[in-house]
């Protein structure tokens, strides 16, 4: 029986998403019966009134077959959905079932008194028949059972990976509009690799001519945007004890800290990312003052927008009135164009409330209220509540010109070895994504505290990929290095007689930043650094994405 509900759920989403598109489609048929009835009244010669005629007759046919189908739709699931009532009406009452654990109790609501949902973790809206149906299936049994071989076995096993399921997959990035505040928000399309884009550029006008005249020829340029897949993932510890629980406590630990740690590091590439080995975010895109490496030779034409869409307006000393006004007029910075017309704000939750509290009012009934739920006054737009951004920034704009493209294989590994004294197995979680803003014209950072936006933001450091920020050569004049030059080697010396040497460094990676201080002031690779009597020290700071080294010498001038 929980095999048959399951699916009846299935169709039900089916065709309920059918129905919004269908809806959405009729939209246009609006649209077109709101144009004829101007063209009706702008109709004077016999030729237009039938021209007119003509396109209400197909008008008229096309709204008959929507209704058709909005009809056929709604029956069905109608119908499923007496079915399912049927079914969830002749399940088993709790106490006609095993005991739960304890826990597991703390996470189940009751609706109606005929299907209990889960409240909490990875199964959350699932009822007790679709999450044993899911555990049940064999697949899922099958990475389960490999999952409990990996984290009891002796010795490290190498390259072993555990694919998981398709069937956990779908409910993974379903569950990722959970973890993933913004996911939802952008353009999410699925691809298998390195993909191009095309983006249409700006709609042309049309040209006006006498009569009879000839047409002339309108263009529309399209351009493409490259995005590729970078790796995300991190560390799950998985208590040796629950290896040996039960299926369903097993799965909602894997794969409830998978969603958390995919969707906080999305959530953050989206605004902050930097392009290397990450996403590049919102706010990067707009604080550009030049066209960056990744600009591809057909993507749209790279604007500096550092000025126009980094906005800062005053709170403190402010009335409600002056304060929305300049807020409104930042946040109408965005462009519409191309977009679907959705917007998003993004904010901490410090934010959200100082603006509240300018939105405060007194009702008929006498009590205090805020003119904001979840949404951005007169301009429109939900409020996301991220608690990275930093106070007082305001980050959103139209999603849907965010291109957010998602690669296959989530996969999983483990080791035993990494928290062997926690009795702990540790579990990798991985996936792969790459985005960017298709029009930064779009998007827009407002501080409202009269400063300026911040533009950078902290990632997790990748410790485990050193190799990336490795120097390839490094030399200060002619002076001999001790040890001798290694890209892995941080520390070293030299001596010198001399009043000055230049210090030359070169990044391994391509477009790793190279950063030189001797005796903690700035210089450019290549210039010349004067000596003071005794030690002086060189800092050497390379940086790729996450990944930073720093090389330290030190120069003892006699």
């Amino acid at each position: 029986m929980a095999l048959r509900q399951l699916m009846l759920t299935k169709k039900i989403d089916q065709r309920k998403k059918a129905l919004e598109e269908l809806l959405r489609d009729n939209e246009g048929l609006k649209t077109r019966s709101e144009e004829l009835e101007t063209a009706l009244e702008e109709a004077k010669t016999d030729e237009e009134i039938a021209a007119v005629d003509e396109e209400i007759t197909k008008l008229d046919a096309d709204q008959a077959n929507f209704d058709e189908k909005k009809g056929v739709l709604e029956g069905e699931i109608a119908d499923l959905e007496k079915d399912l009532e049927q079914l969830n009406s002749k399940a088993p009452s709790n106490n006609q079932r095993t005991a739960e654990p304890e826990a597991e109790k703390r996470t189940i609501l009751g609706t109606g008194g005929t299907m209990k949902m889960i409240e909490r973790g990875f199964f959350k809206g699932f009822s007790h028949e679709q999450r044993s149906a899911l555990i049940a299936r064999e697949e899922v049994q099958e990475f389960l059972q490999r999952t409990r071989e990996l984290g009891t076995q002796e010795r490290s096993v190498t390259n072993a990976e555990l694919l998981i399921p398709d069937v956990l997959l779908g409910v993974l990035r379903d569950n990722l509009h959970r973890y993933s505040k913004l996911i939802s928000k952008v353009y999410l399309r699925n691809v298998p690799g390195t993909t191009r884009t095309n983006i249409a550029g700006e709609i042309p006008e049309g040209i006006w001519t006498e009569a009879c005249a000839k047409l002339n020829e309108l263009t529309i340029s399209f351009s493409q945007i490259e995005t590729d897949g970078y790796k995300v993932g991190g560390y799950i510890a998985i208590c040796n004890a629950t290896l040996q629980d039960s299926d369903i406590n097993l799965t909602n630990e894997i794969m409830d800290n998978i969603s958390q740690a995919i969707g906080l590091a999305l959530d953050k590439a989206i605004l902050y990312g930097t392009g290397k080995k990450m996403p590049v975010g919102i706010v990067t895109r707009l604080s550009e003052t030049e066209q960056p490496p990744y600009w591809g030779t057909k993507a749209p034409t790279w604007t500096d927008m550092h000025q126009s869409n980094l906005k800062k307006i005053t709170y403190e000393g402010s009335t409600a009135e002056a304060f929305f006004s300049a807020l409104i007029l930042a946040l109408g910075t965005v462009k519409a164009n191309y977009s679907t017309g959705q917007k998003f704000w993004a904010m901490n939750s410090n934010t959200f409330a100082k603006i509240q509290a300018k939105a405060l009012s007194i009702n008929a009934a006498g009590a205090i209220v805020s003119g904001m739920n979840m949404t951005m006054p007169v301009v429109g737009g939900d409020v996301v509540i991220l608690e990275f951004i930093p106070d007082n920034d305001i980050i959103g704009g139209y999603g849907s010109l965010y291109l957010l493209a998602e690669r296959e294989g989530i996969n999983l590994s483990q080791s035993e070895h990494v928290q062997f004294i926690e009795d702990n197995t540790v579990f990798k979680g991985i996936a792969r994504y790459d985005g960017r803003p298709i029009f930064g014209e779009g998007f827009v950072i407002v501080n409202i505290n009269n400063q300026d936006p911040t533009t950078t933001m902290t990632f997790a450091p990748d410790t485990s990929n050193p190799e990336d920020a490795y120097l390839s050569s490094l030399a200060i004049g002619s002076l001999t290095l001790s040890p001798a030059f290694s890209g892995a080697t941080g520390k070293y010396t030299a001596a010198t007689a001399n009043a000055s040497n230049t210090v030359t460094a070169a990044a391994a990676k391509t477009g790793a930043s190279v950063t030189i201080k001797v005796n903690n002031v700035t210089q450019e690779s290549g210039a010349s650094a004067t000596w003071t009597a005794g030690e002086n020290t060189v800092e050497i700071t390379v940086k790729y994405g996450t990944t930073t080294k720093v090389y330290t010498v030190i120069v003892t001038k006699s």
